[in-house]
């Protein structure tokens, strides 16, 4: 991916209009999508949000499956669906290539034809169809594979079959549906590596649906979080990551996130008062990891800054630690060692001191 890509279109000169101009939106039973995407060419964007969110639909909508109800789809210039111009273009005729989640490879074609079938559907002669697939089949390194079905194939040879067919018609926009979420842990985490070079190479615009982070962060240039059919935040993984703007993207990046009134270094957040790292003055959200979080069986002494009586609502494993869910004037969770768990003996209902370092309670602006 070029520079260009990775930092979202910014830097020198000027980039250009983006290959991808959309404002989706569309009625799909009692849901609304609202949402605006554009994607330069060379750059990857993830939707993450959660289930329901409208990933799915907006997916629907760029691949023709589902029509405007207004707004627009614009790609390379030309207009794929405006329902003020009553312009549409079915999906058989958009330069789109789509990965499904469950790939939705023919089971009675071979590999070789799954991957001609876009090529032939285009015009394409049988010889130079599968032509193209041959080629296509080597580059994610399945040549030997060519003749096998696809019940013959295991899932990640199943999904790069996938990927070889939707790339086969050189799509101007490549669309990919949960790629990897029906593949084992092991499986994902090659595949994953493959998908990012194969991506790396794709001169078009791509748009990625995921419920994962870790696929979204390895795999794309820029992020876009919606949730109820709206767009929530937008940025690159560092920036999204650092400053999160919804419980939602802060549960995905594992921060405790609240909202207060800020005044230089402190900020109001309820009926307590937190110190921050950062300088803010108005309506500020304030983030913290879960590691930031020291438990105290009573009050620390000296009654240091960002300290409060807490109750323990919950204790599960998570990694080789302990994670601690707490209730209180400011509900948050802790990352406790499992030696610390057992020292201060933390079960459900105990009463216990939290205290978060005013060095990683980061703050920032509500409306930046």
């Amino acid at each position: 991916m070029t520079a260009a890509a990775a930092s979202g279109g910014a830097g020198t000169g000027d980039p250009g209009p983006p290959l991808l101009d959309a404002h989706l939106v569309a009625d799909r039973g009692g849901f609304h999508l609202d949402v605006a995407l554009r994607v330069r060419a060379g750059e990857v964007v993830a939707l993450l949000g959660p289930n329901g969110a409208g990933k799915t639909t907006a997916l629907r909508v760029l691949a023709g499956l589902h029509p405007l109800t207004a707004g627009h789809l614009t790609l390379a210039g030309a207009d794929l669906d405006r329902p003020d111009r009553r312009a549409w273009i079915p999906p058989e005729r958009r330069p789109v290539g789509v990965v499904f989640q469950d790939y939705l490879l023919f089971p009675h074609l071979s590999a070789r034809d799954n991957v001609a079938f876009g090529p032939r559907r285009r015009g394409a002669d049988r010889r130079a169809a599968r032509a193209v697939a041959d080629a296509w089949l080597a580059r994610v390194g399945l040549a030997e594979h060519a003749r096998r079905r696809p019940r013959q194939l295991s899932g990640g040879q199943a999904q790069r079959v996938a990927l070889a067919r939707a790339l086969a018609v050189d799509p101007t926009l490549l669309l990919l549906d949960e790629p990897l979420a029906a593949l084992d842990a092991r499986t994902r985490l090659d595949t994953r590596a493959e998908l990012h070079r194969h991506l790396a190479a794709h001169p078009g615009a791509a748009v990625l649906v995921t419920h994962d982070p870790l696929d979204a962060l390895v795999l794309a240039d820029r992020l876009v979080i919606v949730e109820d059919g709206r767009v929530v935040q937008t940025g690159d993984a560092a920036t999204v990551t650092a400053r999160p703007r919804t419980d939602y993207v802060a549960r995905l990046v594992g921060l405790n996130l609240h909202r207060g009134h800020a005044d230089g270094h402190q900020v109001r957040v309820g009926g307590l008062t937190l110190t921050a790292a950062d300088s803010v003055a108005g309506e500020a959200f304030v983030a913290f990891p879960p590691a930031a979080v020291v438990l105290h069986p009573a009050r620390p002494d000296g009654s240091p800054r960002n300290t409060w009586e807490a109750t323990v609502a919950g204790v599960q494993r998570h990694g080789d630690n302990l994670r601690v869910q707490l209730d209180g004037p400011l509900p948050v969770v802790a990352d406790v060692t499992p030696a610390a768990a057992a020292q201060l003996r933390l079960v459900p209902g105990l009463a216990v001191w939290a205290a978060v370092r005013a060095a990683e309670t980061r703050a920032y602006p509500v409306g930046r």
